[in-house]
């Protein structure tokens, strides 16, 4: 039996606490060294298998045109409000020492040459796209290899040569691209450092002792350590995602602390009824230890669905963040028990600060006691009244459900950036001199296969198309014939237009000028890509929906042999995870408060969010579920009654899902202040479906349904009961200590 395994477990780390606590920190030494010598950086790989933007990347790459590798530019306009690149004057001479010094940065493939451009006429210069119609901005465009041979130092060359330039030449210097996305860390880990602040306070605030505080935190951050360094050694072997490390930390820390605070909150109950703190970690290990061991298993199960998009790097980014959930479960049934072990019966009472606290009337927190009938008031009231709550809260959470019918996913750019930033004032001033197509360039590769007359029909034919504002000159490659064109449309990269730009481009322009023969043409680029991408995962999200409710469903019938319990939380999940799209539609394409988590304008959903926001948020919200559940499930088999069950099973983990709930909600909320937009909505994501779960399904919903299906919530078929195999999470008597109760099974 499990709980019997997780019982040794928790007792051997509890009675032998320095051997794991040492047998932990070799393993966090051991995955840094490995990171340090066979780690690589993460990177980006916006395609998959059998787009078209793929096609075309592959076509580039063939080419060798150096166009597959990274990209920046250094945007520049005379400080001199009079002076424009046109006259033969300082700005015009800055602007050829500035692009000269660019080119002779390390790893620098090539760069445009506006000063060159404006020698051959100024007209060469505009139609180039180098120089704006009114000479006062200028673009050096920075061709870098593929990101695996670059690093954040080639970054750090590129603003510095900025940083100096600026003092010695009479430009205005902005910088964007690729380069800064792939390398730039503008928290500074800051996001991580006000979640462990705030997670700090709120279990302090729980249980009134620093030491109790300390140990989820230490925890957690044990676990990090592991995952992220395990993190590094896969980039190192395929390409990992760069929103993995950020997505991973987010995750890991969630679940970290909420895991050792569930086992933290059982050993302490057991302490509490006298046992010696061994013991109580032994058991609080095998109560609830299980919980989180099959809360976790949802959570990776969940994640890994994500494979049935058939998006590589989406489940490279599944993969990698369920590495750090699993680590952070393997910590929790061992490491944390060490800790409960080394920590003694410290736990059992509150420190110094604590018990200050609680004997000044002002700021007293209510006893536990009082709190405890508090919530158990507050379930009883709900369980007598369960038709209205439950169609008051259903009404409510499909209310906030319904801006997801205007959900439209693309690609935020630099234009959602604060204006602090400079990739924010480099994409103004792109905008602003050549117009908002110029931020997301496509590029069209052609293969003519012998036909020369091709590309000029290519050229001509996408030149004329409504949504193209200027077409680069085409460039050749003399070994392979394959022609690229850099082509700027007139729409921005987030803008809907440029999305059916791209499709009209594949569906009507190309296939007119390549005509029926062998020759074609494929559209790429950084907003193709993601424009395909998003169109994917759109059509496999239901795909993903299925398997992850199915698996969910069987996992859940497993642990608590029941039909109707799987059944109403996957249907009560998906209601919370979709009032979390409706809140996201608003805030960020609809700007609702937008401006309260630093969202300067409305940005499209990132095409991959939706899809891992379900992915991840469902297994969460399954944490709540299997440790709430569980307690039921042990409250009906000791007393054989569902009302006094909910009543006392809800009420007994109210106070720790609370907590755990603010715990999640103030590490989410941390990256949602981040200035990356996809970053705030996986952060604000998170947060709020973690927040409704906690409260409007977990305190009204689940009580208000499970007392309307009475005794049926435990009802199993006898077959079905006898194909399934273990047991029931809380009949194992070594893990509960109580008499296994009635059990309502289908004869």
């Amino acid at each position: 039996m499990l709980s019997k395994a997780l019982l040794r477990l928790g007792a051997s780390s509890a009675r032998h606490p320095w051997r794991v606590i040492a047998a932990w920190l070799v393993v966090a030494t051991l995955a840094v060294l490995a990171a340090v010598a066979f780690g690589g950086r993460p990177a980006d790989s916006m395609t998959a298998p059998g787009l078209d933007s793929q096609r075309a990347a592959q076509l580039i790459e063939r080419a060798g045109t150096g166009q597959e590798g990274m990209t920046a530019q250094v945007v520049v306009t005379p400080l001199d409000g009079a002076a424009t690149f046109f006259d033969h004057g300082s700005a015009r001479t800055a602007l050829t020492r500035l692009q000269t010094e660019v080119q002779r940065l390390p790893h620098v493939v090539g760069t445009s040459d506006p000063a060159g451009a404006l020698d051959a006429g100024g007209d060469t210069a505009v139609r180039g796209g180098l120089v704006s119609a009114d000479g006062r901005i200028a673009v050096v465009r920075v061709q870098y290899p593929e990101q695996s041979r670059l690093s954040a130092e080639d970054l750090d060359a590129l603003v510095g040569l900025g940083d100096r330039l600026r003092a010695e030449l009479p430009l205005r210097i902005e910088m964007g691209g690729s380069l800064f996305y792939a390398f730039s860390d503008p928290d500074g880990g800051a996001s991580e450092l006000i979640g462990l602040l705030a997670a700090a306070a709120i279990l302090f605030l729980a249980f009134g002792s620093l030491v109790a505080a300390a140990l989820p935190i230490g925890m957690a951050v044990f676990g990090l350590t592991v995952g992220v360094a395990t993190m590094t050694v896969l980039a190192g072997a395929t390409d990992v995602p760069t929103f993995a490390p950020v997505l991973g930390s987010m995750v890991g820390l969630g679940v970290g602390i909420d895991y050792a605070l569930f086992v933290l909150a059982r050993h302490r109950e057991y302490l509490a009824r006298g046992l010696e703190p061994r013991e109580a970690a032994g058991r609080a290990v095998a109560t609830a230890g299980r919980p989180v061991v099959f809360a976790g298993g949802t959570v990776v199960v969940s994640i890994l669905g994500l494979a049935v998009a058939n998006v590589p790097f989406m489940t490279m980014g599944g993969l990698a963040v369920s590495i750090v959930v699993l680590i952070m479960v393997a910590a929790s049934v061992t490491l944390l028990p060490a800790f409960l072990g080394a920590a003694g019966p410290r736990l059992a009472r509150a420190g110094r600060i604590g018990r200050a606290l609680q004997t000044r009337k002002r700021c007293d927190p209510v006893p536990d006691a009082a709190r405890a009938a508090g919530w158990r008031r507050w379930i009883g009231h709900v369980s007598r009244h369960p038709v209205p709550y439950a169609v008051g809260a259903a009404g409510l959470l499909l209310t906030a459900t319904l801006p997801v019918l205007g959900l439209r996913v693309g690609l935020p750019d630099d234009g959602s950036l604060p204006h602090s930033r400079t990739e924010r004032r480099a994409y103004d001033l792109v905008a602003e001199g050549f117009g908002p197509g110029t931020n997301g360039p496509l590029v069209i590769a052609a293969d003519p296969a012998g036909d020369p007359g091709v590309l000029d029909r290519l050229v001509a034919t996408v030149a004329a198309d409504p949504g193209i504002a200027s077409v680069a000159p085409t460039h050749i490659d003399r070994a392979t014939g394959i022609a690229t064109l850099v082509v700027f449309p007139t729409t921005s990269p987030q803008d809907k237009a440029t999305a059916d730009t791209i499709a009209r481009l594949r569906t009507e322009v190309l296939p007119t000028a390549i005509g029926p023969g062998p020759a074609r043409a494929h559209v790429g680029g950084a907003a193709a890509s993601l424009s395909d991408v998003g169109r994917r995962t759109s059509e496999r999200l239901p795909l993903l929906v299925a398997a992850v409710l199915a698996m969910s469903f069987l996992l859940l019938m497993l642990v608590f042999r029941s039909v109707l319990v799987p059944l109403k939380a996957v249907l009560l999940n998906l209601l919370s995870i979709g009032a979390a799209y409706g809140i996201m539609v608003a805030v960020f394409q609809w700007g609702w408060g937008g401006a309260l988590i630093g969202l300067e304008a409305t940005v499209p959903i990132v095409s991959f969010i939706p899809m891992f926001l379900f992915a991840i948020l469902f297994g969460l919200s399954m944490d709540y579920e299997v440790f709430l559940l569980s307690r039921v499930r042990e409250e009906y088999l000791r007393t054989g009654d569902n009302g006094t069950a909910i009543v006392e099973g809800v009420s007994g983990t109210a106070r720790i899902i609370t907590s755990a709930a603010l715990i999640m909600v103030a590490v989410f909320l941390s990256f949602a202040v981040a200035d990356d937009p996809s970053t705030k909505m996986f952060g604000l994501g998170l947060a709020t479906a973690i927040f409704i779960d906690a409260t409007v399904v977990r305190m009204v919903l689940v009580p208000a349904t499970m007392t309307l299906l009475g005794r049926a919530n435990w009802w199993l078929l006898k077959w079905l009961d006898r194909m399934l195999p273990g047991g029931p999470v809380g009949t194992d008597a070594v893990s509960t200590g109580e008499a296994a109760g009635p059990r309502l099974v289908d004869r």
